[in-house]
């Protein structure tokens, strides 16, 4: 349409509306239809909303819209369609351009939608505008919800929006020049929403159980309301002012005062007596230009402190996503009778509406909490400084009010956050820190929560393992149930089964396969009705694939599924799923070592960001930022925390500011901090280079104490390299340019990309948690990749029969099944099926065939009793200690290397000397009877028990797999997180979690089951160790010190056990050296025995080292050579 002929329309559309004479509106007849097609105009607006600035141009509100609903407010049809017209021409502009334009046209029309805003709101400054808004919304509220109409709940919200969209309109900066106590628009506004009870309107609404759909609006209403108010001018109105806030503001005053003067004094020492015509040029000593000649300045003297070499450089331009979040706008002190009405309304709002509408802040309501707390402290009632007490013991014991600040501090973004934020955030901060350094003094041994995040490797099984005969019996008795209730079920079970979940984030794909796994628990619980239920119910939500049958199905087939159901071995949900548990225990809190938590970059950076606005700052936060600084600097001796350039650079900026006077205490803290620092360079001459770089506690210590070796930084604990400040920057610019890539695992496209290229995945986990690039490692978990495949189809059955007929006479029949199966299953699975089909009638038969030479190894046959008794921790080889930061591996792979280790062994025999062996056993010896000297005997007991039952599982299973040490007990637990624990494990095999997806250490798969034994014997303590002297013909005899005797009395092995054990390890000798030269008569060792076996059985024997476990094994393989 023509804008011009547009404009006419206009035109004619708002003079058919009527016209005003004196205080007296005149409508005309068709005053409703042309209402109508102003709306019906705005509708059709182009993107520079000419309509809408054309209809502002011709104050359509001021001189009709206003004056028709305030006299001709009966007309109900009318009186609704000039809400809504108002309603759409009062929308703020941002929200009818979306932005604030950055084309100069679009910016123009958007300033002009926002002039006349600002005249609307003039106009609404009425108290009879609000008198009739306020009467009509009185009268629809008095309705019931019987009989109010949908067209008064619309006319209810569109009176709310209109008052929000007034509030909302900002003031213009050029017209309100006002002054404080002075009355501005926004004030005239609240005082006609006062004077009209509009303001018991909203308070009503807002407490009203049965008018919680407008709360939304309530809130904004209210928001706006107190958009220019603060706290502290609300709570002093009407009051005199204290002599505290007087001299408060005598202070600011005189400050500002001294400041003037100063920077008066500064400008009359660069101004010269006479003017100079020319200016000259002068050189600056001491000051390099790029030449590395001193500088040469041409212009005036009185502008040298300004120079900068940044002078001529183009301006930087920050992204607007980096841009620091605007402030809100500045507040003012409204007239004193607005601040009193906005008081009282504060008042009743608190008290009747709080509850009901919570309009919460976190940070502002817990630090009123802990203001509160403060002033019960000062009390002069005893009861309530007790009380105190008691707030502050549940404050201080929570772990999430403890660490609150820490988190707040950490993940504060300038860019999002305002400086009013990071404001409230320090001082709150310095309070509860003052508070808790409080509570603490006087007390000792101060215990508090602490919460640990504890994952559990143990898989899911989808039920516990019942033998065939208990299953046979659990199909009878429910074959026998369903038969007898003729497949029919009960109209309140077939209700009252959900297959699924709508609601929940599980995927439909993996809830099947849950839906599968309650009819087997069903099926197991002897539950026939609920799990056929269960069945027919999963079919009819997933009926593709026929997974729980066609939809045509008979009962018999029914049955037969459940049978097959009932057979197969079902995940619960994902196999591979780490369980999640928050540990919750107490421990003994240290407010310094708590304190060294803030020792940190991410955490000072927001602490500098506000000291850059020192001169604008109140004085007491200045002093929250200093106290702060202190307390790391001094406190904790990290002053190096503070050797950052941009931190000299505002401390220089502190020190040269003419008003430095009333920043005494910033003053003196940044002179000790400078002290310091001049102190360390002469030391260091390093530190100049170290000016340029954030450090953390680990560079400090470095930069205090000194460099390690090559430059090489290295831990206390694990001796593992840190990472530095080049690694950092490197490894947040690749997570910035990867993150919102849709990869399926940010961590592994990282690594390649990593200059370093020995870092592994938990490093890089544990860095990216460090510095607070992502909130905690379960964000970076590798995706579990488990299979979905439930049953077994005709043509997966035919094919596995065909490769069991294949591979049956083969030396490792599983494995060459799995290897060859279409559908790739899990072994347990494949197991499971071919017992099921009765290709196999037991689990044995599918073991892998070992060679007799491997068997011989692995079981410990083919060696000397010597080897034996004093080999017994030599078995495990270098390689098996693995390091904390491997990757973990398949259990194929594992395997594999447990046979080609196997195959190694075999070939290549023991090649470690006597002497290595018995240092081995010595290393283990001194480990354990340490640890038993620490009170550990119970988890040493434990992992011995571990390992024998896995060594028993093995022999028995003719397979290896990692199996996880899960400590049960909370001693059993703190053992595994002790450093000497873990390095007997480390000594013994075990291998420690390969990364942040694991939690516990596992015995590894290629530990055979002679290994296991011997590492399970080498945890007995060795009190005393005997003395062997070795024969020439190879025998040894035992002899005991008489001291020894009283000791050997109290071992757990009785004597009739040992004199059983040295006659077996005399058999065994014999046996394996086929010797037959001597009879058992003969030997000068046995004729000892026969003649004092009783009297032997006291003394200290060559079995004495050996406990009861050790023994057993040599028995049990001379009954099986027998």
């Amino acid at each position: 349409m023509d804008l011009n002929r547009m404009n006419c329309e206009l035109l004619a559309t708002c003079s058919a509306l009527g016209y005003l004479e004196g205080d007296t509106y005149h409508k005309e007849a068709d005053c409703l239809e042309s209402v109508k097609d102003l709306i019906r105009y705005l509708r059709h607006e182009d993107d520079t909303r000419d309509v809408r600035q054309q209809l502002g141009e011709g104050q359509i509100v001021q001189n009709d819209l206003l004056p028709i609903i305030i006299q001709h407010g009966q007309d109900k049809a009318l009186f609704d369609a000039c809400i809504r017209l108002m309603v759409n021409l009062t929308q703020p502009a941002m929200l009818c351009f979306g932005k604030v334009p950055d084309d100069p046209g679009f910016r123009y029309h958007f300033l002009q939608v926002t002039s006349h805003l600002q005249s609307y709101k003039e106009a609404f400054a009425s108290e009879r505008v609000f008198g009739i808004l306020s009467e009509t919304l009185y009268n629809l509220l008095q309705l019931d919800w019987e009989q109010r109409q949908e067209e008064d709940n619309l006319l209810i919200e569109r009176i709310l929006l209109l008052v929000r969209n007034v509030l909302h309109v900002p003031a213009d900066p050029c017209e309100e020049k006002k002054v404080d106590d002075d009355a501005s628009v926004h004030d005239r506004l609240l005082w006609a929403i006062h004077m009209s009870g509009f303001d018991d309107l909203v308070k009503f609404l807002a407490s009203a159980q049965s008018e919680q759909q407008w709360s939304m609006h309530v809130l904004e209403i209210i928001s706006l309301m107190f958009r220019d108010q603060t706290p502290e001018t609300l709570v002093s109105a009407g009051h005199a002012r204290s002599a505290e806030e007087k001299q408060r503001d005598s202070q600011e005053l005189e400050a500002l005062r001294q400041k003037e003067s100063a920077e008066k004094r500064c400008r009359t020492f660069q101004r010269g007596t006479r003017h100079s015509r020319f200016g000259g040029s002068y050189v600056i000593q001491g000051l390099k230009s790029i030449a590395d000649k001193d500088v040469i300045y041409h212009r005036n003297l009185h502008n040298l402190k300004n120079y900068t070499h940044d002078i001529g450089k183009a301006v930087r331009r920050v992204p607007k996503r980096n841009r620091r979040a605007l402030e809100c706008e500045d507040k003012r002190r409204s007239a004193l009778n607005v601040r009193l009405f906005l008081r009282e309304f504060c008042v009743d709002f608190l008290e009747n509406c709080y509850n009901h509408l919570m309009m919460h802040l976190a940070l502002k309501a817990y630090q009123e909490l802990l203001l509160t707390v403060n002033e019960m402290d000062r009390s002069q009632d005893e009861s309530i400084r007790q009380s105190s007490t008691v707030i502050k013991s549940n404050i201080f014991y929570l772990m999430e009010y403890r660490e609150i600040f820490l988190t707040l501090l950490r993940k504060y973004d300038e860019t999002r956050q305002p400086h009013s934020y990071l404001k409230d955030l320090v001082e709150s901060t310095h309070l509860f820190l003052r508070m808790l350094e409080r509570f603490c003094k006087g007390r000792k041994n101060l215990m508090v929560q602490a919460r640990r995040k504890k994952s559990q490797g143990e898989k899911k099984s989808a039920a516990p393992e019942t033998s065939p005969e208990a299953l046979a019996e659990t199909w009878k008795i429910v074959e026998e149930e369903l038969r007898a209730t003729g497949f029919q079920l009960s109209e309140s079970l077939s209700e009252s089964i959900v297959p699924f979940d709508a609601t929940s984030e599980t995927p439909l794909e993996e809830q099947r396969t849950e839906a599968m796994v309650r009819v087997q628990d069903a099926l197991l619980a002897r539950l026939g009705p609920e799990a056929l239920g269960l069945l027919r119910a999963a079919r009819e939500v997933w009926p593709d694939g026929d997974v729980f049958g066609s939809t045509d199905v008979e009962p018999e087939e029914e049955l037969e599924l459940l049978k097959q159901i009932l057979h197969a071995n079902l995940p619960t949900e994902f196999e591979e799923e780490e369980l999640e548990s928050v540990q919750v225990s107490e421990t003994e809190f240290n407010f310094l070592d708590f304190i060294k938590r803030f020792a940190n970059p991410s955490i000072m950076h927001p602490y500098i960001l506000l000291l850059k606005s020192y001169s604008k700052n109140t004085p007491h936060t200045n002093h929250c930022i200093v106290r702060m600084l202190h307390r790391l600097a001094v406190d904790l001796k990290m002053d190096a925390l503070l050797f950052q350039l941009s931190v000299f650079n505002l401390f220089n900026k502190i020190l040269s500011d003419p008003a430095a006077a009333a920043y005494k205490e910033l003053v003196t803290f940044a002179k000790h901090v400078l002290n310091r620092f001049f102190s360390l360079a002469a030391q260091n001459n390093k530190a100049y280079v170290e000016l340029l770089f954030w450090k953390n506690v680990g560079a400090v210590r470095e930069m205090t104490e000194g460099y390690s070796k090559d430059g090489l930084v290295l831990s206390l604990e694990g001796k593992k390299p840190t990472w530095t400040e080049e690694e950092e920057e490197e490894l947040r610019r690749l997570y910035e340019e990867h993150r919102h890539s849709e990869v399926p695992d940010i961590v592994e496209t990282l690594l390649p990309l990593l200059s370093n290229s020995t870092r592994t995945r938990r490093q890089v986990v544990t860095q990216l948690v460090r510095m607070g690039l992502v909130d905690n490692a379960k964000e970076l978990k590798k995706q579990m990749k488990g299979t979905q495949i439930v049953l077994w189809t005709e043509e997966q059955e035919q094919e596995l029969q065909m490769l069991f007929e294949e591979y049956r006479d083969s030396d490792d029949v599983l494995g060459n099944i799995l290897k060859k199966l279409t559908a790739k299953r899990s072994r347990a699975r494949v197991v499971d099926k071919l017992l099921s089909m009765g290709l196999v009638s037991e689990r044995r038969e599918l073991y892998k065939k070992r060679s007799r030479k491997a068997q011989g190894k692995s079981s410990g046959r083919g060696m000397t009793e010597e080897e034996f008794l004093t080999g017994l921790t030599q078995d495990f080889p270098e390689d098996c200690v693995v390091r904390d930061d491997e990757e973990d591996e398949s259990e194929e792979s594992e395997e594999e290397e447990d046979e080609e280790q196997g195959k190694e062994e075999s070939q290549n025999g023991r090649s470690q000397s006597m002497h290595s062996t018995v240092g081995r056993r010595t290393d283990v010896d001194a480990m354990v009877n340490e640890l038993q000297q620490d009170g550990m005997s119970v988890p040493l007991l434990w992992l011995q028990n571990c390992l024998n039952r896995t060594a028993r599982d093995r022999e028995e299973d003719g397979f290896s797999q990692p199996v996880a040490l899960v400590p049960l007990t909370e001693a059993n637990e703190d053992a595994m997180e002790n450093k000497h624990f873990q390095r007997l494990l480390r000594k013994l095999g075990m291998r420690a979690p390969a990364n942040e997806q694991e939690s516990f250490w596992r015995i590894p798969a290629k530990l055979s089951v002679s290994q296991l034994r011997s590492a399970a014997a080498a945890l007995t303590p060795r009190e005393n160790e005997p003395k062997h002297d070795e024969q020439q013909d190879g025998s040894k005899i035992v002899t005991a010190e008489p001291e020894e005797q009283e000791e050997e009395e109290e071992e757990e092995v009785s004597s009739d056990q040992r004199a059983q054990a040295l006659r077996a390890l005399l058999l065994a000798r014999k046996k394996k050296h086929n010797t037959t030269e001597h009879t058992e008569g003969d030997s000068p060792f046995a004729m000892d025995m026969d003649a004092n076996g009783d009297a032997d059985s006291d003394r200290e024997d060559v079995s004495a080292p050996v406990k009861r476990r050790r023994k057993m094994v040599l028995i049990d393989e001379e009954e099986d050579e027998d």
